[in-house]
Formats: C-alpha cells, structure tokens, sequence
C-alpha cells in the first residue's frame, strides 16, 4: 500500500474516494466520518430548504415579446451600426440562431487578421481568445453530458463562504438563463431589492483621452451605489430612442470588468451583482466574455430588437413562405435565439471543463491578444496578455470610428458589410482569397515559377495578418552557397498534411493526398475519420493511361503508388481505428485539441455523409456526426502516458505525436507530453482549418502558434526536454518564409 509495514489485522475499513467525495478524521473525539455523514452532518445543521423556499426569488424564463424598442428600422441600424455590427452578424448569425435555435455553423479557419492587426474597428470582445482543457483536465461534452451543467445564476448579496450561514444568505434571486428578455429584467427591477441603473453613455466631447476618466467615475459611482445598499447594479447603455451624435460609450466588457475588479479591491464585490443591458452583445462569445469577467446577467437588446427586425423583414417573410426556412412567430424566432447562445455557453464552459456557469461567472478563463498593459491593469486584471498592445487611448479612438460610421452626413441606410467572415472585394483582407488562392492554382497547374513568385509578392505587400508579420529575421552570419544548404529532397521529407478527415475532403482529395506525399516522403494525415483499408497496400494494376481499375475516379496514378496516410489520428470518436489501421501507420498522433476549435470534437454535417463515409464510420448517411472533446476521459499526464504506451506496444514501429493547440500554458503541459514518451509534439494555431464549427469557436479560441511554439520550445529547453521529442507547428503555413520562422521560433 501507500504506506508501508502496517499490520492488516489492525485495519477496519478500506476504500477510495470518488469524485466529489470527501472523508474528516476528529483528533480530539477520535471520530471518523465518511462522504455521506460529513454532507449529512453539514445538511442537517440549518434549514436550508425552508430558508430557499421562503426567501429565494424564483424568476423563470418569461414570455418574450414582439414589441418593437425602436420607433423605425433605421434607429436600430444606427444603434448597432455605433456599436460595431455588422451586415454579417444580422444576415448569419442573427438569422441562423433565430431560425435555427442554433449558432452560425462555418468551415474552414479563421484567416482574417487578429484584430489589433486589422484596419477595420473591432469590438473589445475580440481581442479575446477563449482557453480551453487539454490533458492536464478534460474538456465536458456538452450534448452527452449535460445532464451536470448548468446555467443558473444568483443575483444579489452573497454571505461570507467562510462564516456561519443565516437565513439572509438565502435572499437571492434565481434566473435559469444570462440572457435576460425585457419582462425578466423588469420582474428583478421589481423584486423588491434596491437596483440602481448606472448610464455608460458619456458627451462625446470629452474625446478619446476621457474614456478612461469616464470609467473611473463610473467605477466610483457603482461603489457608491453599493454601499448605499444597491444589491444589484444595471450597467446599461441604453437610452430612449438610441445614442445621440452628441454621445459615445464605454465598452460593455470593460465596463463590466473594471467594475468587478474596482469592487473587489474595495472588499465590495459579494455586496452586489452586475447586470449588463447593451447594443454590443449579440454572439455567444460576447455574453459569455460579459460573464466571464463579472456579469451574472445580459439582457442584449439590440440583438433581440436585431430578432424582431430579422423577422419583420420582406426577405424573411418569402423565405418562410416558400418553405426555404421554418415558418415561425417572432417570439418563436427570440425564443430560438435565446437557446442558441445557452447552447453555445454550454459549449464554451464545457471546452475548458467547467460544467456550472455560477463557476464561469468572473473566472476570466480567456488570454487577451493585442492589448496594453493599462487596458488589462484598468478593466482585466489576472487575465493574460503577452504581446500587449491597444492603450486606453486606441481603445477609444476605435469605439469614436465606431460611433462616427452612426452618423455620416448623408445618414445611415443600412449595417456595413466588413467582411470579417467571408471575402469580399475591398472589405477585410483574408489570406486564403479567392484571387491569392486562383494565382497559386495556375502557379503549380501550369508549374510557373512566375506566378509562384507573384504569389509570394501577393502575400509580402499583403496588410499585416499574423504575429509573424512582424518578424524581421537579423542574422551576424556570412551567407553561404546555396550548395552547402540541405537538398530540397531531403527538406520535403520534412513536410506533413494537417489532419484532414474523409468527409471534411471528398475521397479523391483524401486519397490524392496520400498518394502525392508518399511520392516525395512526406506524410499526409488520415484525421479522425478512418480510412479504407484497401488504402493500406500499394497500386499495381495502374495501366498506361494512369488508370487504375482498384481506384477508378483517380488520375495521372503510377504503378507502386501508395494511398495511405502515413500519419493515423486516433481521437475521441475513434472512427476506423482498429489493428490493422494502427499498423498501416509510421506515425500515430493523438488528437488532443484542434486548432479551428480546441476543445470540441470533430463535427461532420449529415449532408457530406455519403452511404462510404458512413460505412468507414459505423454510422448512416445523413447523419450528422458531432465527436466528444478529444480524449475527454484522459485526466491527466498519467492517463495519456498509458494511452502514448498503448499504442508504442501494438506498433513498435511507429513513432506517437500528440498534438496541442497553442494557449497560455502550453509548455507545461508540453513538458509532461515529453516525459510520457511522445516522439513528436504537434503545436497547432488558432487558425487551423475544419469541416465544420461553430463560427464563434473558429474566431474566438485558441492562439497563434507563433506564441504556443515559443513557448513550448522554451520550457522544453530550460527543463532539459527539448531533445526526447521533434517539435512539429502547423496552422495557416504558405510560403518558405514561414517554414523558416517556424524553425526559428523551435519547430
């Protein structure tokens, strides 16, 4: 046992503890207690139940309502348009989460700059990157197992954890969502608690330098609230007919955030809760970055106002009645939109392993990229942010560009379009557009080393997009001949596919991958579909028109090829894993986190699941196929060890990665990968692509891998590492230059 030389006969009792169990041993009456006596002990001492039953308000979730806030279409464009919407966000995800009841599903990465790189204005809320578990804890699956999350909330005075309790603690009241409609936020207006409503709205006259002013006497003002008594404290920037010309705003999240930390640092905070009603929440990322640094509720009524405009719409009407989409009421269409972002909070909570919201509530679980030092210190303190950036001055300057695109001198006629999903011509610069991506498809169709070369130019006079764009390599050293440099042969050996599953590519893709990089002695990657096992041998019955009768939709094949993948992925759905697919294998990874979406499973929509793929898969076509978080029964170092050394002992031949998307603290846990045994550690960036993802986890988790990379390849280093294991980047990789920044940074 743990500890040795005991005498069995002088035991009583063995056991273990489960989770969430406990066990107390009293040293001075020599009693022992065991998890249900403890609980019962602790249940028994007060009448909680009664306490709850007569003091706890109960508001559940109200009716919603069509009634309009604004009196005409163009007062809302000009409140959202102000607080940074745009035509993307009514025409995808407010119409997707309205008609649906589910949020935005998209494809592919997030290859738009980072927003302190952008020339467009951002909202506060995407300098943000949500985290998320790998390894050391395990992600939650939302679907299966949401049975032990929660969304419930308590607004109100708390009692000290660390005193008696009384029947006063019980004096709160209970919501079942964040989200607030207008009927919810007026029954806790009227519950009979003090409330005192504070405006974020200031004169505009007061230029960039007075935000941080403004937020300091609004941060004084809430404390002065509190200690008059006020339980709960609305921060809202509404006002009767929306913002004037003569106005400007705080950011909710900051305001939200420097309120918290102000009345913590006061000994204030459990005196009152925070409740945010703005223009500038409409996705699941904003509310749940709103209740992340200390908001218990949202009411976001331009996006409910956004809901009823949607439906009102011509458009939407046609669309309705020609069966394009559901045919629904307007409170229908809110009540939808509602249980998208709940769903969506869900999904976010369960990436970083949290299942009660109460334990999201003010845990700032997200890493800030691209702002300074005074914004984290005012607004976000603890949350980390370590390339700083935007100061409290270029934070304003982005809300005044916001605020000025309201009130153009012809007027405000409809949302911009900025272009931050999708391209288009003149909006937001993507680097996989459709212009960059035609010059290099005639580059490598017609092998013109010209239009390569225009390529490259294309993406060096490109606008900022990437970390790595501001790199410059400085070098002490002489060059040398281009003879003494490794051969390009050996250089592509190098060279391996991201994981692509069947079914994200269509089975010729899939299959020409494989073939193609067996061809030079690279690797292409199987992802987490499976494969066919008539994959696993060579192609000889190729004949001398490079048709071969085994693969016959294929091209151009060669007698010898191979069209297996050389690099196996086993992750949490397990499609296709077996023995003899793990042999096929010289490398097996293990999937611990995607780059498009840390933190969730692989997700295939049932219209790409063909009678094949659905057969590779054990499913049936049409299904859609959402994986649990990758490996969310591996609790730790220990459990992926046994995983890593599972499949070393049924093929000693391959080599086992695993890989990591980068985050905040992905060194350590890259540490513990190496000491488990792994031979190759993968460091993934938040711009990976995917077959399909909620839109908010491919624009709002995970970080670039120029951060992940370094620092992975740093602690490796200091911890004496850094030679057990072949450190491998991906994410977003176009040209020479970024391989060579890649083998600077440690890849």
């Amino acid at each position: 046992g743990v500890v040795p030389g005991l005498d069995e006969s002088k035991i009583d009792l063995k056991g273990r503890l489960g989770p969430g169990q406990m066990i107390a041993f009293d040293l001075e009456t020599g009693e022992f207690f065991e998890n249900y006596d403890i609980k019962q002990k602790v249940a028994q001492k007060h009448p909680f139940g009664k306490w709850i039953k007569e003091k706890q308000t109960l508001i559940t979730k109200q009716p919603m309502s069509g009634k309009r806030v604004f009196d005409d279409e163009l007062s809302l464009i000009r409140q959202q348009v102000v607080f940074g919407w745009s035509s993307e966000d009514m025409d995808m995800q407010i119409a997707d989460m309205a008609s649906t009841g589910k949020e935005t599903t998209f494809c592919m990465g997030d290859d738009a700059p980072l927003a302190v790189l952008s020339e467009k204005p951002h909202v506060l809320y995407n300098y943000f990157k949500q985290r998320f578990a790998q390894v050391t804890n395990p992600a939650i699956d939302p679907l299966r197992e949401n049975l032990v999350m929660s969304l419930d909330m308590y607004l109100g005075k708390k009692g000290n954890a660390i005193e008696e309790a009384t029947e006063a603690n019980a004096q709160q009241i209970k919501i079942e969502s964040p989200v607030l409609n207008e009927n919810e936020l007026k029954m806790i207006e009227d519950s009979g608690r003090k409330v005192a409503r504070l405006s974020t709205l200031y004169d505009i006259s007061k230029g960039p330098e007075g935000l941080e002013a403004q937020v300091k006497q609004l941060q004084a003002d809430c404390e002065q609230a509190v200690r008059d008594g006020a339980e709960i404290v609305i921060l809202s920037d509404l006002s009767d007919g929306g913002i004037s010309a003569e106005q400007t705003y705080i950011p909710p999240l900051m305001a939200v955030g420097a309120v918290h930390h102000h009345l913590l640092g006061q000994k204030l905070r459990l005196e009152a809760s925070l409740v945010v009603e703005t223009a500038q929440a409409w996705s699941t990322h904003h509310i749940a970055c709103l209740v992340g640094f200390g908001a218990s509720a949202v009411h976001p009524y331009a996006a409910m106002e956004g809901v009823r405009a949607w439906h009102a719409s011509s458009r939407t009407q046609t669309m309705m009645s020609t069966g394009k989409i559901p045919a629904i009421s307007v409170e229908t269409a809110l009540t939808n939109f509602r249980e998208s972002v709940d769903a969506g909070l869900y999904k976010i909570m369960s990436k970083i392993g949290i299942s009660l919201l109460s334990s999201y509530h003010a845990a700032q679980i997200f890493e800030a990229i691209g702002l300074g030092s005074d914004v984290m210190e005012l607004a976000f303190k603890g949350t980390v942010s370590r390339v700083g950036g935007m100061t409290m001055t270029e934070v304003a300057n982005e809300v005044a560009s916001l605020q000025s695109a309201g009130f153009p001198e012809a007027g405000v006629k409809a949302l911009s379009n900025y272009g931050f999903v999708k391209y288009y011509t003149g909006k937001e610069y993507h680097h996989n557009s459709p212009p960059l991506t035609k010059t290099l498809h005639k580059a490598l169709r017609e092998k013109n080393v010209d239009q390569y070369k225009l390529f490259q130019e294309s993406l060096k006079a490109a606008p900022l997009t990437v970390l790595r764009d501001l790199i410059d390599i400085k070098s002490d050293r002489e060059p040398i001949s281009i003879d003494k440099v490794e051969p390009v042969e050996e250089i592509m050996r190098k060279f391996c596919t991201g994981g692509m599953s069947l079914g994200a590519l269509s089975r010729e893709a899939h299959e020409t991958l494989g073939i193609a990089m067996n061809r030079f002695g690279g690797k292409s990657n199987s992802g987490e579909g499976g494969e066919d096992d008539k994959r696993f041998n060579r192609i000889n019955d190729v004949d001398e028109d490079g048709v071969s009768a085994s693969f016959p939709y294929l091209r151009g094949l060669k007698n010898g090829d191979l069209p297996t993948s050389q690099i196996k992925q086993v992750a949490s759905g397990r499609f296709g894993v077996s023995p003899e697919y793990l042999m096929s294998a010289s490398q097996i990874e293990i999937k611990l986190a995607q780059g498009a979406k840390p933190g969730e499973g692989g997700q295939l929509p049932g219209q790409k699941i063909d009678k094949y793929i659905a057969t590779l898969r054990l499913s049936k076509p049409g299904v859609t196929l959402i994986s649990p978080p990758p490996h969310h029964d591996i609790y730790s170092i220990e459990d992926l060890a046994q995983l890593i050394y599972d499949l070393h002992m049924i093929n000693p031949a391959a080599k086992v990665s695993v890989k990591l998307v980068a985050g905040s603290g992905i060194g350590t846990i890259a540490a513990g990968v190496a000491k488990a045994n792994a031979d190759v550690i993968q460091v993934s960036g938040h711009d990976g692509g995917t077959g399909a993802s909620p839109l908010s986890s491919i624009k709002h988790a995970g970080v670039p891998w120029e951060l992940g990379l370094t620092e992975v390849h740093t602690t490796l280093l200091n911890s004496g590492l850094r030679d057990r294991v072949l450190l491998r980047v991906d994410g977003g990789l176009k040209t020479g230059w970024d391989v060579v920044i890649g083998a600077l940074a440690g890849g």
